[in-house]
């Protein structure tokens, strides 16, 4: 069965599941068709978003088979130079918060293509990759990156553990909404570092709270299941042995959290700095059905506004096309049903991508140079997160009249 729809909460079991936002079909947002036949195959899946009404994880019910969602997984990090800048001050504050030292082993779950290892290597310690989608992982073996590929679950940490010793640090980064048991991932990552002296778990998560604020319902899709707050993960990592030691801010992906924790040695109550943000969250109303159902209000309106303005430029005979080809621009692009009647093409530097169609809407996706060969007039930023990158690397294209059009939170053209 390649598809199933929960009925409980996957943070904490109830069966309390509310839904707040509905996106209709959707085909997976990683999924690039590269022929007329691909193409024809293609697929899509019911794609709503709920909220536990009894630890208000905002999550999707709609499970997609695993080997389905990253089987041939096209993302990479090391195309984006954003990303590479920060993973290297992450490795930095990593080694310098912990204290690591040579021989230190760092694990990384859902290595992808290497690019932060690379960075702690940088710093010399050891480190191994563990990675689902096998392309991936053998891009970062030629790069010299020790990875493993597979699922990691429990047995998967067991085994790793037997044959390489115990972690010093594991970390994972915009994993754990990939699964559908987060506390059993989670006590997987707790397995490889207990009995290590000052043995660490770091976690990075896209924030609720920003996704609100930013209308970025374009990062709902069928690979991110949940959607966390502090509030909502605290029992997770609890069930999972862990205990929550720091919480932090971090701008990637239009705004993260990073969590720092360590096994649990004895029950206690979150440490006060963890507690503010768990206040800050309930004041912000972040598991409240009424800023939840006012989010998909402002969400349908978003639509409308950005589907209206491209329909003016192009009634003016203006030339649009896209700029980037992420999986979030994917789930915009099917939600508002902009197609190439509206948007010609997208562009992209990712090797992986280019020479492929968008799922669902199908728009070409050409090299990054497209868009200072062909100059159009505006480019659909779709890789919005990236705003400051995309424009330094189309400064010829802006220098010579061309504008981009931001999608979210509200429709506008950008110089």
């Amino acid at each position: 069965m390649s598809h199933h729809r929960r009925s409980t909460c996957r943070g904490c079991g109830a069966e309390r599941l509310s839904p707040f936002l509905d996106l209709g079909p959707m085909p997976l947002a990683n999924a690039y068709p590269r022929s007329a036949l691909e193409i024809e195959r293609e697929r899509a899946w019911p794609l709503a978003i709920c909220s536990c009404g009894a630890c208000g994880l905002v999550q999707t019910p709609d499970v997609v088979d695993r080997e389905l969602l990253f089987g041939s997984y096209p993302y990479l990090t090391g195309v984006s130079s954003g990303m590479i800048e920060h993973f290297a001050a992450y490795a930095r504050r990593v080694v310098e918060r912990i204290g690591l030292v040579p021989g230190d082993l760092v694990v990384e779950i859902g290595s992808n293509d290497g690019t932060l290892l690379e960075c702690f290597r940088r710093e010399g310690v050891r480190t191994l990759g563990v990675e689902a989608a096998i392309g991936v992982a053998e891009r970062a073996r030629r790069r010299g990156i020790d990875t493993v590929a597979g699922f990691f679950d429990a047995g998967f940490a067991d085994q790793l553990r037997r044959e390489r010793g115990g972690a010093r640090v594991v970390v994972a980064n915009n994993v754990l909404a990939h699964v559908d048991e987060p506390a059993r991932f989670l006590s997987g990552c707790r397995a490889l570092v207990e009995g290590v002296a000052g043995g660490a778990v770091v976690v990075e998560v896209p924030w609720l709270a920003d996704l609100l604020e930013r209308l970025a319902y374009d990062t709902m899709y069928h690979e991110h299941l949940c959607h966390f707050s502090v509030g909502s993960l605290l029992p997770i990592f609890s069930a999972a042995g862990l205990e929550v030691e720091r919480v932090e801010r971090v701008p990637v992906h239009g705004g993260s959290l990073r969590l720092w924790a360590s096994p649990r040695r004895s029950p206690r109550e979150p440490v006060p700095q963890v507690l503010e943000w768990v206040d800050l969250e309930r004041a912000a109303g972040l598991s409240d059905p009424q800023r939840l159902a006012r989010f998909a209000r402002e969400v349908a309106g978003s639509q409308r506004e950005l589907v209206g303005l491209l329909r003016s430029l192009k009634d003016r005979g203006a030339k649009i096309a896209g700029c980037g080809a992420p999986a979030k621009g994917n789930v915009l692009l099917n939600a508002c049903r902009i197609g190439t009647d509206l948007v010609e093409y997208t562009v992209d530097r990712n090797p992986l991508k280019v020479g492929s169609w968008t799922p669902g809407m199908h728009l070409p996706i050409l090299p990054a140079s497209t868009l200072e060969e062909r100059r159009p007039d505006y480019a659909l930023l779709l890789a919005w997160n990236l705003q400051d990158e995309m424009r330094a690397e189309h400064r010829g294209w802006l220098e010579a009249g061309g504008r981009f059009v931001l999608p979210v939170p509200h429709a506008e053209v950008v110089a």
